[in-house]
């Protein structure tokens, strides 16, 4: 069909032709009407049937649909109704990720309270999701931004606060001086604010934490019961925790300036066997050591200033130049005895330790280069095992191997020096072996307005008290005004100004706000009870908890899903859920392609997908994206290709409806299901077993890969039997009806509209949503007679049909009788005859 109508209307070959638009609001009226999706916990207990909880990452309602979203939730809608085919009772939720920084920026571009434009986004994106047919229990729809769920997510974090889960401290933070704001790693640019261009400072402010790191072993191990997560996610996870083993040992300060500190600078390493060959120990800017000789030292003083404005996300100081300068004084060596410097330097954290480490620059690169910056001497002291050649003039040797120049530990293998070198510390009273983390407390306060309020009152008496739980949710001003910078409840006494709860004085809630992560870690629980008023979750939460496939994509691999694991540690350990994980099985799609790079608004390679699915219908749009690709991998848009899928609907269409022999074929579709879908294989000719044989042979193929989900080869088999049958002339032709039953099937998942009219048109009366998932069946492929093609020294000379059960002599008397095998076999000499059962037959001549 060419493409000048608009919404491609198929006017041709039949008296009812396929027109999207109206096959798929009659089917999305239907799964309205009858609630087709609404999921229950009240499942006959005389049928086992079991629950099936299938969940995409919800959205944030940004009121634009683009193709990741079509691809993310079309994955997830084949792979519910799929389970739903199978006999499972499933659910599918849905819910809006709402509160979030682009919905003030909204609000300052567009003079729209956040709230107005977050409402009016998820109206928007709602529609989107049904014109798309996915089969959501929308009576479960929730938005993070509803009092009714974050009044919850504050229940909980007053209950942590009691068991001391949450602790409020001060920590260095990325601060606009300009939005009066802290600002996410990710929104900092060239050390600058992304959105005024203001230089970012590092600044320490109050902060509320949750104690993840309490939980980090737990977190860690239990990724080993993960076996449904991709190997690539838990290895992120894994990285992220780092657990390791070390050393914790200290440093004496030769000459230290701060009034009445003897204390001496802790260090952590993961290398004791390194540590004879310490040439420096750097300290953070921030430390009292450098702050205090600053005051005598101009350099250090303006390094120190310089410092405020750096960035302290770990990818950027990983890429940063290393910078440092010397505060004067020295350290002494725990083992030697030595005085070594101490630097102040740029990459080194006050939150990391104890704000200090210890540099060996001959082993590890980063040192290294320090080093060779400032002049500072690099001492080998581990060589390399066996032929390895190193070469110190131009990098260092990271690698493990036998100690050198290192006193009494010299020639011990750096395993032997790593508890040699423990046990010495500890003997000395100087350092003992520890585990460490890279995890760091969760910081989640934010200084932004469109978030939920943090449920702490500050009392001048009685210091941060917990909203009591009669007087939650605490809620967020909807109706607000931005004027100037900063959020607008800091300005706003009717909400801050309060009473304390504790002596009824005078006091001021909390005025920041929860990280939006903290909405994210735990909707998928509130899903199975959403309508519970007085209580955060219920028996409901066991009965569909853990998910049993969550769909989504790469970039959520650490943050979303550590955090939601956490979550759920947290929500079991307070008596609410009885799992440990919240995930059974995770799918991470890949992304959508066009032209080798990512669809994105900056780069003007987007496709709409409202207007494709005017165009060609949802349907359409569904299949193409799930064709185009497994589901693990990248999608390279293809406009040609969107075009096939809809001619290819169209044929799918014209098996029940074409113009020739239509009435035949509605005839013989419906004796088939009053016959209740049973072939008379006795009656079938051996033509009619051949093809039967290879539509059941795809249909194995297709049942093998959709339980892997591969649904990109589960609709190239049903093309290979729309082909096959599309060929059959006799509409009476049982195997046709068989084969048109299996295609509709075999396709509804995936095209949920059209199916759904066809199954009726064949004559069902019930709803293609109770139809089973098609098997395929293996007498069906154990023909009578078989089709071998024949060679001739390699080269196919002809094809020969013979019983299935034919001895190899007589296959080869048929093939050697073949008349186009003769014409390459007369006059020559027949070596030998070479049978491959069930394949080929190879005669070798000379």
């Amino acid at each position: 069909m060419s493409g000048e109508h608009t919404n491609h209307q198929d006017l041709s070959h039949s008296r009812n032709p396929y027109q999207p638009e109206k096959v798929e609001k009659a089917a999305q009226l239907h799964w309205e009407t009858q609630d087709s999706f609404r999921a229950t916990e009240d499942v006959d207990k005389n049928i086992h049937q079991e629950k099936f909880y299938c969940l995409s990452m919800f959205p944030y309602p940004s009121g634009r649909l683009h193709m990741g979203h079509v691809r993310n939730y079309t994955i997830g809608d084949v792979i519910a109704r799929y389970q739903r085919m199978l006999g499972k009772n499933v659910l599918q939720p849905m819910g809006w990720d709402a509160f979030g920084l682009p919905a003030e920026n909204a609000a300052m571009k567009n003079n729209v309270p956040p709230a107005q434009w977050t409402y009016d986004n998820v109206d928007y994106m709602r529609e989107a999701f049904k014109r798309l047919g996915f089969g959501y229990d929308w009576s479960r729809e929730l938005a993070t931004c509803d009092p009714a769920y974050y009044r919850w997510e504050q229940w909980l974090f007053t209950k942590l606060f009691d068991k001391g889960l949450i602790y409020k401290k001060t920590a260095p933070v990325n601060w606009c001086p300009n939005d009066l704001t802290v600002l996410a790693n990710e929104q900092v640019i060239d050390g600058c604010c992304w959105r005024c261009d203001t230089p970012v400072e590092r600044k320490e402010i109050p902060q509320y934490f949750m104690r993840i790191t309490d939980y980090a072993d737990e977190l860690l191990d239990d990724l080993d019961k993960l076996d449904g997560w991709p190997d690539r996610v838990r290895t992120m996870q894994r990285n992220w925790i780092g657990r390791s083993e070390g050393v914790e040992l200290a440093f004496t300060v030769a000459n230290s300036i701060v009034a009445g500190s003897n204390e001496p600078l802790r260090v952590y390493t993961t290398r004791p066997d390194t540590l004879m060959g310490v040439s420096y120990v750097a300290v953070a800017p921030e430390h009292p050591l450098a702050t205090k000789a600053a005051e005598n030292n101009p350099a250090l003083a303006a390094f120190i200033v310089e410092c405020k404005t750096m960035e302290t996300s770990e990818a950027a100081m990983e890429t940063m130049e290393k910078k440092g300068v010397d505060t004067g004084l020295k350290a002494i060596h725990p083992v030697s005895g030595e005085q070594v410097p101490i630097y102040s330097a740029n990459f080194v954290l006050m939150g990391y330790g104890e704000g200090a480490v210890m540099a060996v620059p001959a082993h590890d690169q980063r040192d290294f280069e320090f080093a060779h910056k400032y002049g500072l001497p690099v001492t080998q002291v581990i060589a390399p095992v066996g032929k390895e050649e190193i070469d110190l003039e131009k990098c260092a040797f990271t690698g493990k191997g036998t100690l050198v120049d290192s006193g009494e530990f010299t020639g011990l293998s750096s395993a032997e020096a790593f508890d040699a070198i423990a046990a010495f510390l500890e003997k000395e009273n100087k350092g003992n072996k520890q585990t460490h983390y890279r995890l760091r407390d969760w910081g989640v306060s934010r200084q932004r307005y469109w978030g939920a309020p943090i449920p702490i009152i500050n009392c001048n008496s009685c210091g941060a008290v917990p909203v009591p739980e009669d007087q939650l949710p605490v809620v967020l001003p909807e109706n607000v005004e931005f004027e100037g910078v900063g959020s607008p409840i800091k300005k706003m006494p009717e909400f801050y100004e309060t009473d304390c709860p504790k002596c009824g004085g005078k006091a001021e809630r909390e005025t920041d706000t929860f990280d939006t992560f903290m909405e994210s870690s735990w909707y998928f629980a509130r899903y199975a009870c959403k309508d519970n008023d007085e209580a955060m979750l219920d028996e409901r939460a066991n009965y569909w908890l853990p998910v049993d496939q969550y769909v989504g994509g790469i970039e959520h691999a650490i943050l979303h899903l550590l955090y939601a694991r956490f979550f759920t540690k947290l929500m079991r350990d307070v008596g609410l859920l009885e799992i440990d994980e919240p995930f059974e099985k995770l799918l991470t799609q890949g992304m959508v392609l066009k032209d080798g790079t990512k669809m994105s608004k900056s780069k003007g390679n987007t496709v709409d997908p409202q207007e494709l699915i005017k165009k060609y219908g949802a349907d359409t749009v569904r299949l193409f994206t799930m064709f185009a690709a497994p589901p693990e991998q990248s999608l390279e848009w293809n406009d040609d290709a969107v075009e096939g899928a809809y001619r290819f609907l169209k044929r799918v269409w014209r098996l029940v409806h074409d113009e020739n022999g239509q009435q035949e074929k509605q005839n013989a579709l419906k004796q088939w299901q009053t016959n209740g879908g049973k072939v008379d294989v006795a009656s079938l000719s051996s033509e009619q077993k051949k093809r039967r044989a290879e539509l059941h042979s795809l249909l194995e193929q297709a049942d093998r890969d959709v339980e892997k989900y591969q649904f990109n080869t589960v609709i190239a088999a049903a093309m290979k039997m729309v082909n096959s049958l599309t060929q059959v002339n006799d509409a009476k032709d049982p195997v046709y009806a068989e084969g048109v039953d299996i295609v509709v099937r075999l396709l509804s998942p995936i095209v949920p509209h059209i199916t759904h009219a066809l199954w009726k048109d064949i004559g069902y009366e019930d709803d293609i949503l109770t139809a089973p998932w098609p098997r395929a069946d293996a007498d069906a492929m154990m023909q009578d007679t078989v089709e071998l093609v024949v060679q001739v020294n390699g080269k196919v000379r002809g094809k020969i049909e013979v019983s299935a059960d034919a001895a190899k002599d007589v296959i080869e008397q048929i093939a050697l009788a073949d008349e186009n095998v003769q014409k390459f076999t007369d006059g020559k000499n027949v070596v030998k005859v070479i049978v491959v059962p069930g394949r080929l037959v190879n005669v070798v001549v000379r």
